[in-house]
C-alpha cells in the first residue's frame, strides 16, 4: 500500500499530505462501482465453492489472512463450507477497492469475515481476509455474535445526498478521529459522533445508545496505541475502511473513569487486537460502525503496510 502506516496518533499536518494522495495508488483500473461490487459478489461465490473460475482473478494474486501471507488459494479457502451472510459490500472506484463483511461456516465452525479486494483492469490482484472465530477472540474475549443473526445497519449501504457528503480527505480525517479518541482514552473526543451512532463488532452490537458515552468516561484508557491506516473509501456512501491494531502493554491495571469510578484493566500482559473496521460519515458525523476483530500476538504487523 502507498499510504503511510500510522503508529499512534497522527501528527499535525499528516492529513494535508494525505489529501494530496490516494488511499491506494491505482491509475486506470477500469472498473466503476457497479463493476467492482459485481466482482466482489463473484469473489464470494468462488470462495464458497472453492472454484477460481467463478471470479476474474489475475494470474498473480497476493493473498493474506489474519495478517499472514499465504499462497493463493489457501487458508479458509480450503475449508469454507457455507456463506451465512448477509454480505455488506461497498467499493472505492478511485483505488479499485472492494470491501465486504459477511458470515461463514467452516463445517461446524462459525466465523465473521471481513474482506478487502484490489481490482486492476477487471481482475482481482489482492485479497485481504480478517477471519474471526471464537478461537481467535480469546484473552480477554472480544464480542462474538451468532452468525445466523448477522444484521448490517442499512444506513451503511445507503448512498449520500450531495449535501451530506464530505471531501475524501475529510472523510478519512473524521473517521480517524475515532481512533485518536480510542488511544489512551481520557474522555476527550477527537471527532464528531452521530447521535444515532452504534457499532457492531464480530456480529454483536457493542454501542447501542451512541458511540461517545464510553469514550467520554475514558473506559478504554488501557489502550496504549492504535496503529491504523485507511485502506478504502466509498465516497458515494460515505464509508471509510481501516486496517489496524490496538496494543495493550498490560502495565496499566487500576485506573479511574472521568466520573471518579475505579476500574481494573482486563489486560495484564502485552496483547494486540487486529481489526478491519468501517465507518459511516454523514453530514460530518461518524456512525454507524462495523468491525471484525481478532486477538493477535503483541505488536502484530500487517504484510500490506510498508512501514511496520
Amino acid at each position: 500500500m502507498s499510504v503511510k502506516f500510522y503508529a499512534g496518533a497522527l501528527m499535525v499536518g499528516t492529513f494535508a499530505a494525505l489529501a494530496a494522495q490516494r488511499v491506494d495508488a491505482a491509475s486506470d483500473h477500469g472498473c466503476n462501482a457497479a463493476c467492482l461490487e459485481k466482482i466482489g459478489t463473484s469473489y464470494r461465490a468462488a470462495y464458497v465453492k472453492h472454484d477460481r473460475s467463478l471470479a476474474p482473478f489475475s494470474a498473480h494474486v497476493r493473498f493474506t489472512e489474519n495478517a499472514a501471507s499465504l499462497n493463493f488459494p489457501d487458508g479458509s479457502w480450503d475449508v469454507v463450507t457455507e456463506e451465512i451472510g448477509p454480505a455488506l459490500t461497498f467499493s472505492d472506484p478511485e483505488s479499485g477497492g472492494v470491501g465486504m463483511y459477511t458470515a461463514i461456516m467452516m463445517r461446524e465452525t462459525a466465523a465473521f469475515l471481513a474482506i478487502r479486494l484490489k481490482v486492476e483492469h477487471g481482475q482481482i490482484t489482492e485479497i485481504e481476509h480478517l477471519l474471526s472465530t471464537k478461537r481467535l477472540v480469546s484473552g480477554p474475549p472480544t464480542p462474538f455474535g451468532d452468525v445466523h443473526n448477522l444484521v448490517h445497519d442499512p444506513v451503511l449501504s445507503e448512498p449520500l445526498a450531495e449535501s451530506e457528503r464530505r471531501p475524501r480527505a475529510e472523510l478519512i480525517r473524521l473517521a480517524d478521529g475515532y481512533f485518536s479518541t480510542l488511544a489512551r482514552n481520557d474522555g476527550t473526543l477527537h471527532t464528531t459522533f452521530s447521535a444515532h451512532c452504534h457499532r457492531i463488532e464480530n456480529g454483536m452490537e457493542t454501542a447501542k445508545d451512541g458511540c461517545d458515552k464510553a469514550f467520554r468516561l475514558g473506559v478504554y484508557r488501557f489502550n496504549e496505541r492504535v496503529r491504523r491506516e485507511p485502506i478504502l473509501v466509498d465516497e458515494a456512501r460515505g464509508l471509510v475502511m481501516f486496517r489496524g491494531f490496538i496494543d495493550h502493554k498490560g502495565s496499566m491495571i487500576d485506573y479511574q473513569l472521568t466520573d471518579g469510578t475505579q476500574r481494573k484493566s482486563p489486560f495484564s500482559e502485552p496483547h494486540t487486537w487486529s481489526f478491519l473496521e468501517t465507518f459511516k460519515v454523514k453530514n460530518g458525523e461518524v456512525g454507524p460502525v462495523e468491525a471484525d476483530f481478532i486477538g493477535s500476538p503483541y505488536y502484530t504487523t500487517s504484510p500490506w503496510s510498508k512501514a511496520r
